[in-house]
């Protein structure tokens, strides 16, 4: 199952993805979520470069 945990408050956002769908749908369900998320990710950090004295990106990999 795929999990997706939001919060909300005092001019915070935080989205966390975890989890996979098992291959039920053939990946189709794992790779649309993917897909939103990364195109959210990809098009905030446009505007970050666009717009660097008013918004800040940063991407970062944490290794497992």
């Amino acid at each position: 199952m795929i999990h997706v945990r939001a919060r909300l408050g005092a001019g915070l956002t935080s989205i966390e993805v975890t989890g996979h769908e098992e291959h039920e749908q053939d990946g189709r369900v794992c790779a649309a979520v993917s897909a939103i998320t990364q195109t959210a990710l990809l098009g905030l950090d446009q505007v970050a470069a666009q717009f660097p004295d008013l918004v800040s990106v940063e991407i970062t990999q944490e290794c497992s």
